[in-house]
């Protein structure tokens, strides 16, 4: 007998409702989450410098990140624990080799292109998760396509908000709890992972509940209280590093001549709140209006599919197994209609991946189910068979025909309704430069024909263009100043000995016009200053405001 060589057999096709247990090991899960995530990378990278219009909190967040990479502390002036420092310090990390490489690019506009990186991430995230939940692999596409395509997305997702890098974290923490190797250890990982999550933007905390919910789903009976107890000690290790760190610098109770993390949560805490965000006069009611005006499929449709799935839990197994996500968006949404807090703008961009998850969770329903296995209202049975007798169902294809044709007229009415609007919207994303005022602005501060000597000039700005004032050569900090500074904080008002006669320019954009009536000295300087240059029309012009000589 002589031994011969196994031929190669190809290896059986595995149903798409089976998840892979990696990733990249299944060739079409990996060509279909390549091509959506082309297609949104394509879409968000398309004039991303240009719209939405650049933002005071975007130009905070990196100048506190270029004040960590440049060795200058956690923020570009006191820091005072206003937000955990987490969140940039990532941004730092993200930013620093372009930032070494071309030191002028760091800048808001330019520095969008790294949030691309977290996008592209967490989507890649959300499609693993859908299929570790047991969507099938259309779904999954169709939950990372609402998740990367809705315009709310391609406006908010642009943005260098840290909203967007703690998504990222949460879906890796929700990929972990769903392993189905149900390793201790990713149980472990999904609770460092969250902390991280909360650590980068402290709303997050209201999330874990959901986590917690899906990870109790998906562990091991045998070791689930042992996982679960390790999951929550690594996540509330982890996050009391942040009380440490500032109880450590004595800087955790207040203090006189301090900052400290009890005065930064009690800030937080007693803001104004937006009011109940149905009560159409309220301030969060014109934050839901602006949500709406770009997506009204995603945020609407999304957060009823989310009910549904609760409702569904019972009897449908992809109820169940979206329980968590479904959990996450309901919680954020019943914050969100708190009529006492504050509700800012890009507070949905928490929400967008669980209403994606939920929405296409929902679409992929299979209430017929029962149809196919004989339950109750199953089809009669027939006596049939070659040469015998077996029972098979009348119709049996009747029920797989009548759920398609269900699920193709669903999204066909779908695509009718969200799609013209959405392509609207991303139209006005792709083609609309907004951002043309700020980059006219920085350039005439840069050219020395208007200002000769920038080191030894004093501008007020907002923090949109605080990183080009610095490349121009004004003094960071002194030279060009934050103009909330220059009011609230000590550090800065004593280098101001005769308050508003110290400033040279103002940078009058919407922010420091919409604000400067609570700020006395900001104030001041715009009532005695004259326009020297203008850029932009309408609300979102861009005016360079010198003070007056006679007036100091």
């Amino acid at each position: 007998m002589t031994a011969t060589l196994p031929t190669a057999v190809e290896a059986p096709s595995v149903p798409d409702t089976t998840p892979p247990t990696r990733l990249r090991a299944s060739r079409p899960d990996l060509l279909l989450c390549g091509a959506v995530l082309a297609a949104i990378l394509l879409v968000q990278g398309w004039n991303t410098t240009g719209f939405p219009a650049l933002s005071d909190d975007e130009g905070t967040y990196l100048a506190q990140a270029w004040a960590v990479q440049e060795g200058k502390g956690l923020a570009h002036y006191t820091y005072w624990y206003d937000h955990p420092p987490l969140g940039w310090l990532q941004l730092a990390l993200v930013t620093w080799l372009p930032a070494a490489l071309f030191p002028d690019v760091m800048s808001v506009a330019p520095m969008r292109v790294a949030m691309l990186l977290v996008t592209a991430v967490s989507a890649v995230l959300l499609y693993v998760l859908a299929r570790r939940l047991g969507l099938r692999r259309w779904a999954a596409a169709l939950g990372m396509a609402l998740f990367g395509l809705s315009p709310l997305s391609v406006v908010l997702q642009r943005e260098i908000f840290l909203d967007n890098i703690a998504v990222l974290w949460i879906l890796l923490a929700f990929c972990l709890a769903a392993s189905p190797r149900r390793h201790l250890w990713h149980h472990f990982g999904a609770g460092l992972a969250a902390a991280v999550a909360v650590l980068s933007k402290e709303t997050m905390l209201v999330v874990l509940p959901a986590l917690l919910l899906t990870m109790w789903r998906h562990t091991h009976r045998d070791t689930r209280k042992f996982a679960v107890t390790g999951a929550i000690t690594a996540c509330v290790l982890t996050g009391l590093a942040y009380p440490l760190f500032a109880l450590l610098n004595h800087e955790l109770f207040p203090g006189d001549g301090h900052v400290s993390l009890i005065d930064g949560i009690k800030y937080q805490m007693s803001r104004a709140g937006s009011g109940f965000i149905l009560d159409d006069r309220s301030g969060a009611h014109a934050v839901l209006r602006s949500w709406l005006y770009y997506d009204r499929v995603l945020p609407l449709a999304g957060l009823a599919a989310a009910v549904l799935l609760l409702a569904a839990a019972r009897w449908s197994r992809t109820g169940r197994a979206l329980a968590g996500p479904a959990t996450a968006a309901v919680i954020l949404a019943l914050v969100a209609l708190r009529p006492s807090g504050y509700l800012p703008a890009m507070y949905v961009i928490q929400m967008l991946p669980f209403l994606a998850l939920s929405l296409a969770g929902a679409v992929s329903l299979q209430p017929l189910r029962r149809l196919r296995s004989g339950g109750p209202g199953a089809e009669p049975l027939e006596e049939t068979g070659r040469g015998g007798t077996g029972a098979t169902p009348t119709h049996p294809r009747r029920p797989a025909l009548l759920r398609r044709a269900a699920t193709l007229a669903i999204a066909l009415t779908a695509a009718a309704v969200a799609l013209p609007h959405w392509y609207d919207a991303t139209h006005t994303a792709l083609t609309t430069d907004t951002n043309a005022p700020y980059r006219a602005a920085a350039h005439w501060l840069r050219d020395r024909t208007n200002v000769p000597e920038p080191s030894r000039t004093r501008v007020l700005a907002d923090d949109a263009i605080w990183l080009d004032l610095v490349h121009a050569g004004y003094r960071p900090g002194t030279g060009a100043v934050w103009f909330y500074k220059a009011d609230l904080d000590p550090a800065i008002t004593k280098t101001l000995p005769r308050g508003w006669r110290d400033v040279d320019y103002v940078v009058a954009s919407p922010t420091v016009r919409r604000d400067a009536p609570t700020l006395p000295l900001v104030k001041a300087a715009l009532v005695n200053s004259e326009t020297v240059a203008s850029f932009g029309e309408g609300d979102g012009r861009i005016e360079i405001r010198r003070v007056r000589a006679e007036a100091r």
